[in-house]
């Protein structure tokens, strides 16, 4: 359990810069119920910065799993209307929402692949709607991610449950800046460098980007009007949050029609509760037409088969080889912090605010401009400190944007 000190200045952190509550404003919490003595933490904190209303979600593995095992299939495969009310009510009196994510990686390895898929896709159809006001930030939302113990022992095996938290506390605590005096001034500052990259990029206006590495030879070609993002985003309202933390990245989007080539996976892949590693797409005109996987090749394949976007990308990053969740050395099993070692892309739906005037193009128009949509959006890992990427200008001239990892330029 980390100290009483750094659990206040992690939810102050999470409130003040995460989602920025703003005063007499609403708060839904999504959060562990290992975690509620932190949780109760930043229940206290947000009242005091003058939430009106926070609303805490209670997940827990053990119940979820329980669930798996013994629920009829018709109560795997329905989201209950009550749970979309809730979220899409709180979501409309522009409430902002904080996630804390920290699942046992291994929660689901040994229930059927298609019972994960059948519920991940009935939530997905379900908050359909709440989810455009996350993607296209109309609404201000953040993911953070506390110690709990399966995850803990999963990432040091070797330790006592115990030690095991402790670890992965001082780990989290130094990747989020809770280490430093002010962890507020220090993401300001850690802020104002992803902003300057994403600026460097937007003005390159590459035509397309060409990743190499072992495994991978993959040719992405980007929107006319991309945008880059990264760091903190601003809600419809000017609202100024970060909506993941830790994040190294900066991000826009591929043309759902214009992938092609071999990427192969760096880093395992968690998703549903289920482990994917050692993997590789191969994409044509967009769309991935081949794929294997030395472990989860059924998750995969039912990932891949969610709906007719699932196959296609929806996000690059690019994340430099030297950031402190790659100088830490370990593998998260978790995609908040494994996405924030290196550079990745996503499966799935795009974030309509990666294209100019996106957020307010109806699904025709979205894709025309190449934007991909789909339920699902899956990030995995593609970056290491032998990645190559050139950028192909507008004039079809060539330049180095990576090199071994990180990058070719200044990024001050």
């Amino acid at each position: 359990m980390a100290d009483k000190r750094i659990m206040e200045k992690y939810a102050e952190l999470a409130l003040r810069t995460g989602v920025n509550i703003q005063q007499n404003q609403a708060l839904m919490i999504n959060a562990p119920l290992e975690g509620v003595d932190f949780t109760k933490v930043v229940v206290r904190k947000a009242y005091e910065m003058g939430a009106k209303d926070v609303h805490i979600n209670w997940v827990d593995d053990e119940l979820t799993l329980l669930k798996y095992q013994n629920a009829p299939d018709e109560v795997i495969k329905n989201y209950p209307d009550w749970k979309v009310q809730l979220q899409e009510s709180f979501a409309e009196d522009g409430a902002a929402v904080l996630n804390i994510r920290s699942t046992n990686p291994d929660l689901l390895k040994d229930i059927d692949p298609q019972r994960v898929a059948d519920a991940n896709k009935a939530a997905a159809q379900a908050l359909k709607n709440f989810k455009k006001y996350t993607m296209n930030d109309k609404i201000a939302w953040s993911i953070i991610s506390i110690p709990t113990g399966d995850w803990a022992q999963k990432i040091f095996p070797d330790k006592s449950r115990e030690d095991a938290i402790e670890s992965l506390w001082d780990a989290i605590v130094k990747i989020v800046r809770v280490d430093k005096e002010d962890p507020i001034a220090a993401w300001d500052s850690h802020n104002e460098t992803l902003i300057t990259a994403r600026e460097l990029l937007n003005k390159k206006n590459y035509q397309k980007l060409i990743f190499k590495a072992p495994g991978t030879d993959l040719e992405m070609e980007l929107p006319k009007g991309h945008i880059w993002k990264g760091g903190s985003a601003q809600t419809e309202g000017g609202v100024t949050f970060n909506p993941n933390m830790p994040t190294e990245e900066v991000f826009s989007m591929p043309h759902k029609y214009g992938v092609n080539g071999t990427v192969s996976s760096t880093k395992p892949l968690n998703y549903g509760g289920s482990l994917i590693d050692n993997f590789s797409l191969t994409f044509k005109d967009g769309k991935v037409v081949d794929f294997k996987a030395e472990q989860g090749e059924d998750t995969l394949k039912h990932l891949l088969d969610t709906d007719e976007g699932a196959r296609r990308l929806g996000e690059v990053a690019l994340v430099p080889d030297e950031s402190p969740v790659s100088k830490s050395g370990l593998i998260f099993y978790n995609t908040l912090f494994d996405e924030n070692a290196s550079c990745h892309i996503a499966l799935g739906k795009a974030y309509p605010t990666n294209v100019e005037g996106g957020s307010n193009m109806s699904d025709e128009e979205l894709d025309k401009h190449g934007v991909n949509d789909s339920l699902t959006h899956v990030d995995f890992m593609i970056g290491s400190d032998q990645l190559d990427i050139d950028g192909v200008k507008e004039d079809g001239s060539t330049e180095a944007v990576f090199r071994k990892g990180t990058w070719a330029f200044d990024i001050k």
